[in-house]
């Protein structure tokens, strides 16, 4: 059960950017990201919202997942990755990755969290 859980709240982030407004751009960038830091992808849903169209996408990992919801109407977006470390140490992919998704988000600021599971 040992992981890491990293969390970012994003703050300033462009509200009319598509990754705050289309399921599939963000699809894109969390898929992209996933490759980019190593991990593997297992399965995917991300759905629009009607109006203002914020966005809840969910990736699958076979390490664990990320899940990303935004808020153009507040210019926000919370990105949430957790990844296991039954196989090896993947504490590193995980902040890679959450780097990469946050990078796509243009946010003016941001609030990290960061909590090791698993450790009783």
């Amino acid at each position: 059960m040992h992981g890491l859980h990293l969390t970012a709240d994003l703050r300033g982030c462009p509200p009319a950017a598509p990754l705050m407004t289309d399921p599939e751009a963000l699809r894109r960038h969390c898929l992209q990201a996933v490759r980019t830091a190593g991990l593997q992808a297992v399965g995917e849903l991300f759905y629009r919202f009607a109006s203002p169209g914020g966005v809840t996408g969910v990736v699958l990992l076979a390490e664990s997942h990320l899940a990303v919801h935004t808020w153009p109407e507040i210019g926000g977006a919370t990105l949430d990755v957790y990844v296991c470390n039954l196989h090896g140490d993947n504490r590193g992919r995980a902040a890679d990755l959450l780097a990469q998704l946050e990078a796509g988000f243009g946010a003016t600021q941001a609030l990290h969290q960061r909590l090791e599971r698993g450790t009783a």
